[in-house]
């Protein structure tokens, strides 16, 4: 979840009551929309292979270098959603005597609803290149470390613990190798199931580990 992130369902925008991002924040925000809806009309119409970084800026009326400027790889523009640096901020926002598993519970929730509820198709398309595409896939993989970062400042916080340490290191990183497989899965199956429910689950096993189907 940050500029290069994995395969995390966008988070929510910051609620009414919190500062409004200033006017050149929007724009570079309208910019970056602008610019991932063409890529994804254009992969509709074209495929991804076919598809290039002059086609993209074309089709979004600005220069090719104002792509790169935005997303420094085609892959990025795939991966990148613009609430992602909202992370540290709505994981602090939690009530500070909630136990830190719910608060990620929460947001993760918050974060499916805006990301796949209110742009289904979007989400669809995105989730289908990540499984399609072995190049979206590698930069997802190696985006991993800096969102990983990220959640392990929010997990020090919350938890008193050192973000450096070998526990958040290793809760943090599978928590987001659990999510990307979980988007994998939800495209993998045809988008049948219900994302939500599919978080939920993999939260659920990141919780209380993995017991034998039939005991």
């Amino acid at each position: 979840m940050t500029a290069a992130r994995p395969t995390l369902p966008t988070t929510s925008a910051p609620p009414a009551d919190r500062p409004r991002l200033g006017l050149r924040e929007r724009k570079k925000i309208k910019t970056r929309e602008t610019i991932r809806s063409a890529l994804y009309a254009l992969v509709r119409e074209q495929g991804y292979d076919a598809t290039t970084i002059e086609q993209i800026a074309d089709r979004a009326e600005v220069s090719p270098s104002t792509v790169f400027r935005y997303f420094p790889t085609k892959e990025d523009i795939v991966l990148t959603d613009e609430y992602d640096p909202l992370l540290l901020e709505e994981l602090r926002a939690r009530p500070a005597d909630e136990p830190w598993q719910d608060s990620v519970r929460q947001v993760m929730r918050e974060a499916v609803r805006s990301g796949v509820e209110e742009d289904a198709e979007g989400a669809r398309l995105r989730t289908r290149l990540m499984v399609q595409v072995p190049a979206v896939r590698s930069r997802m993989r190696e985006s991993m470390s800096v969102t990983g970062r990220v959640l392990r400042t929010a997990i020090g916080e919350r938890t008193g613990r050192d973000p450096d340490s070998l526990e958040v290191r290793v809760w943090a990183m599978s928590l987001l190798a659990g999510l990307m497989e979980t988007s994998l899965h939800w495209a993998e199956n045809d988008h049948r199931d219900d994302f939500g429910d599919l978080v939920d689950r993999t939260l659920n096993i990141l919780q209380h580990g993995l017991s034998p189907e039939n005991p």
